[in-house]
């Protein structure tokens, strides 16, 4: 693994560094979703017209055909600039590399520009109440009518459902194989009246993720995404982009509130005790560990040509590493850290939820047993 950026790569980071710091995303809403979405919503706008949406795209899509090493400079730049995400990142970090991969040309061409342009945003409608981070568990189904399908079922936690026109969703489509293989993936139109969208609160006051309820949804045919029956095989490509792809900004931005913690720490002379600077060292640790790692992966993408069972890796570190890091927060801040309204309160709160979302950490740690370190099953 060469950690040294080539000088193309070099070339990359300092073009992309002048454009953050010439194009300020502006102040950030507060206690508004939806402004804050809208907020979100124009940075994307603002990326794209300058083709920093998408950059590991393919030029003819879009994209500046950017290398795998160049797409991580890019998350890690927007971090250390302390910009926000796009508000279609699940549309630029897995749908759109989902549908590279397996999408018809009519499929690219219909959905690809509006993705990087935010025109039309995307959730995920994998989850389900009883199958959450168990994919091949789910019970929604999709019955054939004519040339379309029929959609009927539940899905939950699907970010920013409200806010989105399509969804990427799973259903099940042959009861009668086994559970892996009687799934077929679907592109769906979230503006019909057989799906309703009820937004979940969460201990923040946001409402981040939704309920999806689906009544007699209808997918036509061509929005069947890598052949009915194949779903499995194209969800693995959705979850592998998605724990691999943010990877990278989610590492800087564990750095900075670490960084930032140290500083309350210094300013309340709490560095000079030494269990305090133990566990302060340890999360510094931690954190470079997580960098190295999230380049590991990079190297077996470059290695074999797509993400890998790595990325579940990666986001486990990350997920206990912050629970961890904004706890230490409250033990050090007391009360400022646990009163409503203030940023160390939110990063408690929000914290609660990383161990859950993007894959439950005992579902990562079983993959990583056995697609990483090939442990057997029991």
């Amino acid at each position: 693994m060469d950690l040294t950026f080539s000088p193309s790569e070099q070339a990359f980071r300092d073009e992309l560094r002048q454009w953050l710091e010439a194009n300020d995303p502006g102040a950030e809403p507060e206690h508004d979703e939806d402004a804050h979405f809208a907020w979100r919503r124009d940075w994307q706008r603002r990326l794209h017209e300058a083709r920093w949406a998408g950059v590991d795209w393919p030029a003819e899509y879009g994209g500046r055909g950017a290398t795998i090493t160049e797409a991580a400079i890019f998350f890690e730049e927007l971090a250390r600039a302390r910009a926000p995400l796009p508000a279609n990142v699940l549309g630029l970090v897995i749908a759109g590399p989902t549908i590279l991969r397996w999408g018809t040309g009519e499929q690219k061409e219909r959905h690809l520009p509006a993705i990087l342009s935010g025109q039309e945003i995307w959730c995920q409608g994998f989850s389900e109440p009883d199958a959450g981070s168990d994919l091949a568990a789910l019970k929604t189904r999709a019955v054939q009518d004519g040339d379309a399908w029929m959609l009927t079922g539940q899905k939950v936690w699907t970010s920013a459902a409200q806010y989105s026109k399509w969804c990427m969703l799973v259903a099940r489509t042959d009861p009668e194989v086994a559970k892996h293989k009687g799934l077929t993936y679907f592109l769906l139109d979230m503006e019909q009246d057989g799906v309703q969208v009820r937004p979940l609160r969460q201990l923040t006051g946001e409402s981040e993720f939704n309920e999806l309820f689906l009544e007699g949804a209808r997918v036509p045919g061509e929005n069947v995404l890598g052949g009915v029956g194949n779903g499995w095989q194209v969800a693995l490509t959705t979850l592998m982009n998605e724990r691999a792809g943010l990877a990278f900004f989610l590492q800087v931005r564990l750095r900075q509130v670490l960084d930032d913690l140290i500083e309350q720490a210094a300013h309340r002379d709490l560095l000079d005790d030494p269990v305090v600077a133990d566990r302060l060292g340890e999360l510094h640790l931690k954190a470079e560990v997580l960098r190295l790692t999230a380049y590991r992966g990079l190297a077996a993408i470059e290695k074999y040509g797509q993400p890998g069972p790595e990325g579940s890796l990666t986001k486990w570190m990350w997920s206990e590493t912050n629970q961890e890091l904004t706890q230490l927060a409250a033990d050090l801040l007391g009360p400022e850290a646990l009163t409503a309204g203030t940023r160390w309160s939110y990063e408690l709160l929000r914290a609660r939820g990383n161990s859950i979302e993007g894959g439950t950490t005992e579902i990562l740690k079983n993959i990583v047993a056995e697609r990483v370190l090939g442990l057997p099953r029991r």
